[in-house]
């Protein structure tokens, strides 16, 4: 493969502390490259390095003669916001100054929003919501086909299905792109080779070819090569040591290359324990208290609405300890609602939703709301006093700060200070010192690294409560929910056994041609002039689907086809493609009467 780009000794530091330093890696023609490491790593910092946004300290970087690099950065930026752009006018002002004919930006125009699901050009920007700016920022990269493209944590804001979405969209890109990402499962199904950036490694990065499961089968065997290279070395410089002891002279050549080679061996091995040592992750192990009730949460026929718009019920469903819950729908499918009722903060409109006496609920907000953040660090932690209560131990808030792996320094900081990570860890540490009988979990894997990541996943695997999880990590998801709560939007609630399962079902929806329409702020915006024309035409389009449907129905009930297998098939086919265009015309009626 050619080379597209490549950084050399690059260091960059912030005030005193260095982010990297010494960092070489090269980028290649073909790749699909992923970024991860630790918060604070300087991830989003070579990135913009790399798109020149940014100079370093010290190193080079040598691109190929007229390379093209795109970057997105994590906040997206629109030129059109502010001036009542659509979706299309955003798409067109990027593709401006490539050198394309008008029919060339048409077309690149035109595929790109079908191909990312914009099923109305004229909708305004910013009356998108945060998931679909996400997709129409991305788009406006792609658009420009880069050779290189540099993508900052392209899933934030995307909702599952915008992240499948995602996954379908680069996976199709002829060009080269590196992407920082902390989505396990986006980088086992889309990369083809993975970068983490950590002072743990000789050099500061350890590159991985293949997707994230060979990453890590690799990198296991780099620790178990550099935990056995540790051991070596510490017997041979044991030795060293003990003849340097002796005081031998350095009269002869011979004498002095060894006094020179033993000093470099304690270097060495001193940098080799540095690097062994940095293998540490937050330490997370959520609290259960000891209720031995079989149920905790039972909901008979429950439904809820919201504004008029029917969210989820009738449903029925029974938390025990024990249980992992996954909860899947897109945003304003109903999945916070869902939470706050199981929490005794919101009520049913029908239906009875019993919850067990004196029962106690811990809830990650995926806000945070929780979190005052003109408190300082100290006292986020421990309110008063200079110790906290763990599990009936008495720890020093100070040892609680570092088993979140917060710096003496950091103590004094206001929250506002601290990354939106750091502030993730805040979180999870005061609730790590509450009891629960359930823990509902709502993004709770947000700006969070992927060390911290497998740490809390191993702690909701453990936990012996009640557990129900809302999370865009598939990964999480898989590996902790023993079943899963699908939310449609549209008043329905089903139950898979797992991710699969659930794919496959949309996978069906979407053949029968139903759609999965943009969502929008929730702010109202009224009907532009083409879609009032549309919505004059709609109760007939409606009809004329009523019609082929009745037809298509006729059609497979005919007798002279009853044995006929193959001709059965297709008609049945034609039945329910007929019906999904009837149901996708009913829902588009819907979201222009709510507007109207």
């Amino acid at each position: 493969m050619a080379i597209l780009l490549s950084c050399q000794n690059l260091t960059k530091s912030f005030g005193i502390r260095p982010l990297f330093e010494g960092l070489s890696l090269g980028l290649f023609e073909g790749e699909r490259a992923g970024l991860i490491g630790p918060n604070g790593a300087g991830k989003s910092t070579v990135l913009r390095i790399l798109a020149g946004l940014e100079t370093v300290d010290e190193g080079k970087i040598v691109a190929r003669r007229g390379l093209r690099v795109g970057y997105l950065a994590q906040q997206e930026f629109f030129a059109t916001v502010g001036e009542d752009g659509s979706v299309r006018d955003e798409l067109n002002s990027a593709l401006q100054g490539l050198d394309l004919e008008d029919w060339e930006i048409d077309m690149r125009v035109e595929s790109g929003m079908e191909q990312s699901g914009f099923a109305d050009p004229d909708q305004r920007v910013d009356a998108l919501s945060g998931g679909w700016r996400k997709r129409l920022a991305i788009l406006s990269q792609v658009l420009r086909e880069p050779d290189l493209l540099l993508l900052d944590e392209p899933t934030n804001h995307l909702d599952l299905e915008g992240v499948l979405w995602l996954e379908r969209f680069l996976s199709g890109l002829t060009f080269s792109f590196l992407t920082i990402t902390h989505d396990r499962s986006f980088l086992e199904r889309v990369c083809n080779r993975v970068i983490e950036l950590n002072k743990r490694y000789e050099g500061g990065h350890f590159a991985s070819a293949g997707n994230y499961s060979d990453f890590l089968e690799k990198r296991e065997a780099l620790f178990s090569h550099q935990a056995t290279l540790q051991d070596t070395m510490q017997n041979t410089v044991k030795g060293e040591i003990a003849w340097l002891r002796k005081g031998p002279k350095a009269r002869t050549t011979k004498q002095q290359a060894r006094i020179d080679r033993a000093g470099e061996m304690i270097a060495d091995l001193a940098e080799l324990k540095f690097r062994n040592a940095q293998v540490r992750a937050t330490e997370i192990d959520f609290d259960a208290t000891e209720r031995q009730s079989k149920c905790l949460v039972r909901a008979t026929q429950v439904e809820k609405s919201m504004g008029g718009k029917k969210l989820f019920g009738p449903l029925d469903l029974i938390l025990s300890p024990g249980d992992k819950l996954g909860l899947l729908g897109e945003n304003g499918s109903g999945k916070s609602t869902l939470l706050k009722m199981f929490a005794g903060a919101l009520a049913p409109d029908k239906g009875v939703m019993k919850r067990a006496e004196n029962l106690k609920v811990v809830t990650f907000d995926q806000h945070r709301e929780q979190l005052d953040r003109t408190k300082t660090l100290k006292r986020s932690l421990c309110e008063v006093g200079e110790h906290v209560d763990f599990r009936g131990t008495r720890i020093h808030v100070y040892g609680w700060a570092e088993r979140f792996l917060f710096r003496k320094e950091q103590m004094e900081y206001p929250l506002s200070r601290l990354s939106g990570g750091e502030q993730a860890r805040v979180l999870i540490a005061r609730l790590m010192l509450r009891p629960a009988d359930l823990l509902l979990l709502d993004e709770p894997t947000n700006d969070l690294d992927l060390q911290s990541l497998e740490v809390l996943e191993n702690s909701m695997m453990e936990f012996p409560g009640a557990l129900v999880l809302v999370t865009h990590d598939r990964y999480l998801l898989e590996r902790v929910s023993q079943r899963l709560l699908a939310l449609d939007g549209k008043g329905n609630a089903n139950f898979y056994a797992d991710l699969s399962q659930w794919e496959a079902a949309r996978e069906e929806s979407d053949s029968l041609g139903v759609s999965h329409p943009v969502a929008v702020a929730s702010v109202s915006k009224q009907l532009s002039p083409r879609e009032a024309k549309e919505l004059q035409k709609m109760e007939a389009s409606i009809k004329a689907a009523e019609n082929e449907a009745s037809m298509a129905r006729a059609a497979l009930e005919d007798p002279a086809i009853a044995t006929d297998a193959p001709e059965l098939i297709k008609r049945q086919a034609r039945l329910d493609e007929a019906r999904g265009k009837v149901e996708a015309l009913f829902q588009r009626w819907n979201e222009l009467e709510a507007r109207r």
